[in-house]
């Protein structure tokens, strides 16, 4: 079988969900050659990074996930909402650096009302008004909706005029209903999650998507998870990038549990190139699995490592080993050492200016 995947992959032609269970059980450098012939056959030797920062706006949430260290209820010591003016200060106090995106997201809060949201992505817009804002996952979209009464086309068609330019992939976790059931009850599912994404395609807003992997999915719910993004980008092609999210336990409710190995992180990101073959980049999301961890990544199907990530809490409030920011030096230092042409993007993977 191993002759079989490999012509597959050398001639660009579709692999099964049976590859990708072989694809699983295979030897880990066979793998990464797989991905690297895909990866350079997209990208050639350009590895991208972006000079972002995060703002979380807060962590009261209703969902509560099982996977999830961020979300915190109403009243909990850790509890936090940033005013609009907190907000305001924050993307002014970086104006002296040249940030080209700038990431939101945060928990449902029940009490904040949608005008909030608004605002956010106003104040943003008109301080930096060159900016790619990329914000609110398809969990948030549906909360919008579900507080206003709009329906998600409405509320994505408010946001985009208020100066949203993309949505970010988180929300995903895992389609199977089986995990979503045992993990996230509360949260939309992935059927939904599918539907506010590809109206945000047809509406000619792109976004990202994701897989929270390591935790209770099995092999061949990472699959079906993989091969229902496949079949949304043939619908509308409007998905950017994919993110592996490699689950960190620490602080959660599954903290018994041990988390992906370094050995499952490459594995799954070079399945994900070959099995995303519709899905133009591939992203090693070093604040997940440290900076290290990502440069290596790039030799098993990554082509991008994020960026500079000025002030991400979500994956540091689950211990996160990795640390608070990178430079763009540093960036660049660790695409070369892997043996690539470091390419600062924006958030439409354009070459910045």
């Amino acid at each position: 079988m191993f002759k079989e995947i490999l012509h597959k992959v050398e001639n660009g032609e579709r692999l099964s969900f049976n590859d990708g269970l072989f694809l699983y059980q295979a030897p880990l450098f066979f793998l990464g050659e797989l991905a690297k012939i895909v990866r350079e056959k997209l990208h050639g030797k350009r590895a991208y990074y972006v000079y972002n920062q995060h703002i979380n706006y807060s962590n009261i949430c209703i969902n509560l996930c099982k996977f999830c260290a961020f979300g915190k209820p109403k009243g909990d010591s850790k509890a936090f909402t940033l005013s609009l003016e907190e907000i305001e200060s924050k993307v002014k106090s970086r104006l002296n650096e040249p940030i080209k995106e700038i990431h939101i997201v945060g928990g449902l809060n029940p009490e904040l009302p949608f005008e909030y949201y608004i605002e956010i992505i106003k104040i943003v817009r008109s301080i930096r008004p060159d900016v790619c804002i990329k914000a609110y996952t398809a969990t948030e979209i549906a909360h919008f909706s579900k507080i206003t009464g709009k329906n998600i086309e409405e509320i994505l068609s408010i946001l985009k005029e208020a100066g949203l330019n993309i949505l970010p992939g988180g929300g995903a976790e895992v389609f199977s209903d089986r995990v979503r059931r045992a993990l996230c009850p509360k949260k939309l599912s992935g059927k939904e999650w599918l539907e506010v994404i590809k109206t945000a395609h047809r509406l000619g807003i792109p976004t990202n998507c994701t897989m929270l992997y390591g935790h209770i999915e099995t092999i061949e719910e990472r699959l079906e998870h993989l091969i229902a993004l496949r079949n949304a980008q043939d619908e509308t092609g409007g998905f950017l990038c994919f993110i592996p999210l490699s689950f960190h336990p620490k602080n959660t409710r599954l903290d018994y549990l041990p988390g992906p190995t370094g050995i499952e992180d490459l594995k799954t990101i070079a399945i994900s190139r070959l099995m995303l073959d519709n899905i133009p980049h591939i992203k090693a999301y070093w604040v997940m699995l440290t900076p290290k961890l990502a440069q290596v990544a790039l030799n098993f199907g990554a082509d991008d490592i994020d960026g500079t990530i000025i002030e991400e809490k979500i994956t540091h409030m689950a211990k996160a080993e990795s640390p608070q920011c990178l430079t763009k030096q540093e960036l660049e230092s660790l695409i070369k050492e892997a043996g690539y042409e470091p390419v600062e993007r924006n958030g439409f993977f354009e070459k910045a200016r």
